[in-house]
């Protein structure tokens, strides 16, 4: 059965656009995540992460009354199927598919079974967009080799989130777990916005330290959008709070980075920034409803069907 939407968008108080799935309800997860999930807690003050299954974290939303985008991380480098995998998280949120709307992830480095997989996962799982992390996936989002990827995305209209700035994922660590920083600049992320012009681009997170360059690309390209996940917004760069409240009032999407930080976290520190009241619907909920097309019951077409 593929993913359509049964959101009742007038009932929700928000749009969480950026949520991760570390558990699975068929499988044992992989080892070294709740090494990572600790770290990743300390780095974020977050205490005792745990990871949640995707039942799990729609009963959560559906409490707060609020959407959410589900989706794991992929990484060729650790193993040979992530876990839980886009199809347990796809087929899982269709089934809650009141809260939740389903991303799926594949690293590019996974080549033409990679790319079989996404179309496959489109058009029989009905997922709505793809996570891509460069940091964990070692990879610049404008090498060639993820081209073939986003042809994809574009030719069924959905959209490719990128982790953009810092990372949590292996701070702390020694050599910071062999992650590199390097490769999740926004900048990089431009080329494909020129490549693909009408594919939807979302950079997830204030782009710690690149903050400008990531106001610069969303500014410039049409498609391109930031999500404000993965920070409290207590901590938000003031130009960020600027173009939120002005030029790309239309552009910023709420994201919490959930399970390191909270909804209830993140929405309280939101209400002491000065953010215009007219501007905070949009962020909360408006932008992602017309990003992802919620209006007709979701991004593309949701059937399974190329976008002419």
């Amino acid at each position: 059965m593929s993913w359509k939407s049964r959101l009742d968008i007038d009932a929700l108080t928000a749009i969480d656009v950026h949520t991760h799935v570390h558990r699975s309800v068929r499988a044992r997860s992989g080892e070294g995540l709740d090494e990572m999930l600790e770290s990743m807690s300390d780095y974020f003050g977050s205490g005792g992460v745990t990871g949640h299954t995707v039942p799990e974290i729609a009963a959560y939303y559906r409490e707060r009354r609020m959407a959410a985008v589900v989706f794991g991380v992929d990484s060729a480098a650790d193993s040979d199927e992530m876990v839980p995998t886009n199809e347990e998280v796809a087929e899982l949120a269709t089934e809650h598919a009141d809260v939740l709307i389903p991303f799926a992830s594949i690293d590019p480095a996974r080549g033409a079974s990679g790319v079989r997989a996404a179309r496959r996962l489109i058009e029989d799982y009905g997922v709505q967009g793809f996570k891509f992390h460069p940091n964990t996936m070692g990879f610049y989002p404008n090498d060639r080799v993820a081209y073939p990827l986003y042809e994809v995305i574009a030719e069924y209209g959905l959209i490719a989130l990128f982790h953009t700035g810092q990372t949590g994922v292996g701070a702390g660590t020694p050599g910071g777990g062999g992650i590199r920083l390097k490769y999740s600049n926004p900048m990089y992320v431009d080329d494909v916005a020129v490549d693909f012009p009408d594919m939807k681009i979302i950079l997830a997170h204030p782009s710690f330290p690149w903050q400008d360059e990531a106001l610069s690309v969303a500014t410039h390209k049409p498609s391109v959008y930031i999500d404000l996940s993965g920070w409290s917004p207590k901590y938000f760069p003031p130009q960020l709070v600027q173009y939120a409240n002005s030029l790309l009032r239309h552009k910023v999407l709420f994201g919490s980075d959930y399970p390191v930080i909270t909804p209830e976290r993140w929405m309280s520190d939101f209400e002491k920034i000065n953010i215009k009241p007219e501007v905070r619907p949009l962020i909360l909920k408006e932008n992602a409803v017309k990003l992802f097309g919620l209006e007709t019951g979701g991004v593309g077409t949701s059937g399974g069907e190329a976008t002419p």
